[in-house]
């Protein structure tokens, strides 16, 4: 209390001061208003009505004063004042007036009501005018004193930078830059491919050309830095517009989410502003269009259980799925520690309240998948958890099939047992005539799910699909940390090829597909062109400012065990035979002729032969699933090798050759 009322008093000869302004401002204006009622022929009548007036000042002055402090007038700061405070200025005003009026009134009635009214309007137009034209004093000598200081200033606010993209996310990103809390850069000039904004200004910035011209316009302004701020560039144009800058050699960064941010310009999400690039960007394909009401409508207010909920695109498919307020959201998962980051992320997001829970378990005890199910009730179950990483498998056939083929099969009882009504599984393309422990592993699923979608009244269905960009243990972050460290960047062969997509574009498809919920079916999504994996190095390397064979090595390092050159989304007996849905990129594989009794004897087998050796276990995969081939070799030491490939360095001449043969028209 004492120090509040210290402040107080500390702040009366501002408040003092302000009044006494006020009281000579408010004379001004009875004197405006009397000046302009009684002009020309009238003109004889000012001094009388002056004199008039002249006994009522003090009383008037003493009504404006009570009626503004009281009104809280004096607690504006107007250095950051806006439409709200004039509006509260001229709201005290006509109740000051009124005041006046009915004391005159109710006394002599002597004033002028017209002088009152008009002095009214003018006390509201000096008393604001006077403080927003401070305020612009006080802005514009705040701008010279930054100007001169960032004339001797060597420093990030320093740099000269150019932003791609004049409309709403390249003014936020002007603004960004000019805050004084960040240090992003000064921005110097923008491009925009809409010719109608040529040489206009955002924020005070210019428009100096097109995307095709940010080579000249960097030259020309000695250009350090490029932020891309078009949020609606996808695809082929994005990795074009990309490319295009990297070739200047200047850093390029991307404007983050610009609603990150709350009104005060402050951050709501960590890391928001500028990002650095990364492989989803200059891999981008054109955005996923989505049907939200048929998502949504097999989603909202429902119980949905995520299996695998911590993992790469298991927490994808969560952060998706709470879009759709779901009646609670079961993020279920062996390892703790990624599904409680996941929850926080979440709660941190929605709010304390969001109907989350994480609960640990593995689908290898059927007795926890029963006791999930009993107390939850969940009425949508997405299965993402599984064993696949490939070569780990190739040396643990066993363990793949007690996780991937016995716990999806534990979680499939389980669901149907309970009254689940849709049941979404994740599969691979290596599930297409697999060379590998784990895509068999994914085929046999495929055939579980279309035995329970014909025996059950479940809608079971299983989403096919290839890579996911930046996933744990896939191929890019191993090479970004190979590249960190100096290299050699190591590809298993030179010819290698694979299917990607980003996490997010895998997620929001499986929803989808999860909407269309046709029982039984495996669907295959559109994965766009496959990309050779030297083609992606290459990128990479050029990415972080190296030159693939002069100051960055890339070893070839031979086919590891069950890998294959070539992935396949579609198997010989579906090619030709694949059906079209109502969306684009989604497609049905015909169903496969599956003899229950045989298949389920086969899974009898299957589980016997896990307490013998994995020799064995690969042998009886071979039977079950007639296209596996596999590409593995048990060596004497008991390690696990590639039955083919190859290694070695790779010279700069048959780089050169490879660089040739996989060269993409957009790097």
């Amino acid at each position: 209390m004492k120090q509040d009322n210290r402040q107080i008093i500390k702040g009366l000869p501002r408040r003092i001061a302000l009044m006494c302004l006020d009281c000579g401002l408010i004379v001004l204006s009875y004197l405006i208003a009397i000046l302009l009622r009684f002009d020309a022929e009238n003109a004889y009548m000012r001094p009388g009505v002056i004199q008039t007036m002249l006994p009522w000042l003090p009383y008037i002055l003493l009504i404006y004063m009570i009626v503004f402090w009281f009104g809280g007038l004096y607690e504006i700061l107007w250095e950051y004042a806006g439409m709200r405070d004039l509006a509260q200025l001229t709201l005290l005003a006509g109740l000051a007036t009124g005041i006046v009026m009915f004391s005159d009134l109710m006394l002599r009635g002597v004033l002028y009501r017209t002088v009152l009214v008009m002095g009214a309007v003018f006390i509201v137009l000096l008393v604001g005018g006077v403080r927003f034209l401070w305020r612009g004093v006080k802005s514009l000598a705040a701008q010279a004193r930054s100007s001169k200081k960032a004339r001797h200033r060597v420093g990030p606010r320093s740099v000269p930078l150019l932003i791609v993209g004049a409309g709403n996310a390249g003014a936020w990103a002007v603004n960004l830059c000019k805050n004084k809390n960040h240090s992003f850069g000064d921005p110097v000039c923008l491009v925009d491919d809409d010719l109608t904004k040529k040489n206009l200004r955002v924020q005070g910035v210019p428009v100096r050309g097109t995307i095709s011209d940010i080579p000249e316009l960097v030259r020309k302004y000695h250009i350090v830095e490029i932020v891309i701020a078009i949020t609606s560039l996808k695809g082929e144009r994005l990795r074009e517009v990309i490319n295009l800058c990297n070739s200047t050699h200047c850093r390029v960064r991307m404007l983050s989410d610009p609603q990150a941010v709350d009104e005060n310009g402050n951050p709501t999400v960590p890391g928001y502003g500028l990002r650095e690039l990364n492989t989803a960007d200059f891999l981008s394909r054109d955005e996923v269009q989505l049907n939200n009401a048929q998502i949504s409508e097999y989603l909202h207010d429902k119980v949905v259980l995520v299996t695998g909920g911590g993992g790469s695109i298991g927490s994808e498919l969560c952060r998706q799925i709470i879009r759709y307020r779901p009646k609670q959201l079961l993020i279920f998962d062996i390892y703790e520690n990624c599904a409680y980051e996941l929850e926080m992320e979440l709660r941190n997001k929605y709010g304390s309240k969001v109907p989350v829970a994480t609960l640990i378990g593995s689908i290898r005890d059927k007795k926890r998948l029963d006791e999930v199910f009993e107390i939850y009730h969940p009425s949508v179950v997405f299965h993402a958890a599984a064993h696949k990483h490939v070569p780990l498998m190739e040396v643990s056939p066993a363990e793949a099939v007690k996780n991937n083929v016995f716990g999806t099969k534990n979680l499939l009882t389980s669901a149907a047992e309970h009254g689940v009504e849709r049941f979404v599984q994740l599969s691979t393309d290596k599930a297409v005539n697999p060379t590998n422990v784990m895509g068999c592993t994914k085929r046999i699923c495929e055939m579980l799910i279309q035995t329970f979608a014909q025996n059950t009244s479940m809608k079971c269905m299983a989403v096919r699909f290839g890579n996911v960009l930046g996933s744990h243990g896939s191929v890019i972050p191993l090479f970004e940390e190979q590249i960190k460290q100096g290299g050699p960047v190591t590809i298993t062969h030179p010819d290698i090829v694979r299917y990607f997509m980003t996490i997010t574009e895998a997620a929001q498809l499986v929803l989808q597909a999860g909407a269309l919920a046709k029982s039984g079916s495996i669907y295959v999504l559109d994965m766009g062109e496959p990309v050779k994996i030297m083609d992606l190095a290459t990128r990479l390397i050029r990415f972080y400012g190296y030159e693939p064979g002069v100051n960055m090595e890339i070893r070839i390092t031979g086919l590891r065990p069950g890998e294959k050159l070539y992935e396949e989304l579609m198997m010989d007996s579906e090619q030709n035979k694949m059906a079209k849905t109502a969306h684009d990129k989604i497609f049905i594989a015909p169903p496969m002729q599956i003899d229950l009794a045989t298949f389920y004897t086969q899974l009898q087998e299957l589980q016997q032969h896990l307490e013998n050796r994995d020799d064995a276990v690969v042998e009886q995969l071979q039977k079950m699933v007639t296209s596996y081939h596999p590409n593995r070799h048990v060596n004497k030491d008991h390690s696990v090798s590639a039955a083919s490939g190859n290694t070695g360095t790779i010279d700069k001449e048959e780089l050169s050759r490879a660089l040739n043969k996989t060269q993409d028209p957009a790097v």
